[in-house]
């Protein structure tokens, strides 16, 4: 037997699309219409046959009529539907919530642009039955309404590990040819003969005293060779050394005694007073040793870094650094074994010590000394006999002259300069001088001009 449809004003459009079926009894209220709209609202889900498990014990008095045609209490009706809807859910798999969001967005335009008033066909509610069977749409099946109804996918970004790549490493900086303008150097100086290998600190003390007494001996020579000749600072310590080169006796002995003793040393007169205050701190401080380290001995009055590391060499036998005199830093600018070129000595060590191997800095300093007191003189380096000659950067540059002093001899004196000014002719003279004189002539004069 097939049901008869219901009168038209006892549904509407709001029930029927959200019960998907027929309401047997009156027209729903408007609240409980609200209430659906916004468990809708809340749940974020379109299918049709929730509004029984929401309209169970709200309108147990209508009956529905089911897909077979037969009504059926609205309490039981709603078991069954909604146990079917539990059981149909378990077998669906889950979508992602946007695409949910998007249809139940697409159901509420559809039901603004449908006039309520409308009745709805028997057909029409078997239709919204098997609806609701249909799994939901997917993401990519539905269109993009607005930018409020879609939610974003999260975007997880993962960065690329650089593994087993090791940092870029800096080469040290070296000279190009130091390897073997150092060999040339010390083929050079393989005959030891240089004032400094005769005379120098390790040839100043005396081998048979006491072994702090040896430091402390090896210490004043240090202090007294400061701007002084190699062959003058061996004199003064030979007579110290007679007259007693200890603590106690350089304690005892008055200054103007212990002056006589090192002239001609230069600046004689600090050097009295810093070899005195040196010997009482010594005999205060460190029992009348030396110390041992490079900042102690810089404490002590007149000792500086250069006197510093050379006796931490020589009397401790111990490598502290690059022990650098006018010597070292003068040839070492001149070979270019600088990165660029330094001002004084200390910057000289600095920059030696950041690229010369730990090894050589023992060894560098009486090279360069010597090699500077035979070869590399400070004026008229003998470059012709240098074996670096060809890879030495500053070979065959004489060293620019100086100034005479005024009133000296070979100063102008300052009538025959007016005069050359003021005789007539004079200047077309020397104007014409370089295209009359011979080849010759001009080589006697620019001597002349370098030996002045």
């Amino acid at each position: 037997m097939q049901p008869t449809e219901p009168p038209a004003s006892v549904h509407s459009e709001k029930t029927l699309r959200a019960a998907g079926g027929w309401c047997a009894g009156p027209e729903l209220s408007p609240p409980l219409l609200d209430r659906m709209s916004e468990w809708r609202r809340d749940s974020g889900t379109s299918d049709k046959n929730t509004f029984v498990a929401l309209t169970d014990g709200k309108c147990s008095s209508e009956s529905v009529v089911t897909r077979s045609g037969h009504r059926t209490g609205g309490r039981r009706a709603a078991a069954s539907l909604s146990s079917e809807l539990a059981h149909r859910r378990r077998n669906v798999d889950p979508v992602s919530s946007v695409a949910v969001k998007v249809e139940a967005e697409e159901a509420r335009i559809s039901e603004r642009r449908r006039p309520s008033s409308a009745p709805l066909p028997a057909a029409g509610c078997h239709e919204l039955l098997q609806e609701a069977s249909v799994q939901p749409k997917t993401e990519t099946d539905t269109l993009p309404l607005t930018s409020h109804s879609r939610r974003r996918r999260q975007l997880k970004v993962e960065y690329d590990m650089d593994e087993g790549v090791s940092p870029v490493k800096t080469e040290r900086w070296e000279p190009p040819d130091w390897k073997k303008q150092l060999r040339f150097i010390r083929e050079m100086r393989s005959g030891r003969d240089a004032p400094v290998d005769n005379m120098g600190a390790e040839k100043c003390y005396d081998t048979d005293a006491p072994e702090h007494v040896r430091r402390f001996q090896v210490l004043v020579s240090l202090m007294l060779s400061s701007q002084t000749k190699d062959q003058v600072t061996a004199a003064a310590m030979q007579k110290l050394r007679a007259h007693g080169c200890t603590v106690e006796n350089i304690l005892s002995t008055d200054d103007e005694t212990l002056g006589k003793l090192i002239y001609p040393v230069g600046f004689w007169r600090s050097k009295v007073k810093y070899v005195k205050l040196t010997s009482a701190m010594l005999q205060k401080e460190f029992g009348g040793d030396i110390p041992d380290t490079v900042e102690g001995l810089v404490r002590l009055p007149g000792v500086g870094p250069k006197m510093a590391h050379l006796a931490m060499d020589i009397a401790w036998d111990q490598v502290s650094g690059i022990g650098v005199d006018t010597h070292v830093h003068r040839i070492s600018n001149r070979l270019g074994w600088l990165r660029k070129l330094t001002k004084n000595p200390e910057e000289t060590r600095k920059a030696l010590e950041e690229w010369l191997p730990r090894e050589l800095w023992s060894e560098i300093n009486w090279l360069l000394v010597g090699f500077g007191q035979q070869v590399c003189l400070p004026v008229k380096p003998l470059c012709s006999v240098c074996l670096n000659q060809h890879s030495c950067p500053s070979a065959h540059k004489s060293s620019p002259t100086k100034r005479p002093k005024a009133g000296s001899p070979r100063s102008p004196s300052p009538v025959s300069s007016f005069k050359a000014k003021t005789e007539p002719g004079q200047e077309c003279a020397v104007k014409d001088e370089r295209t009359k004189e011979s080849v010759s002539a001009q080589r006697r004069r620019f001597k002349t001009k370098i030996n002045y």
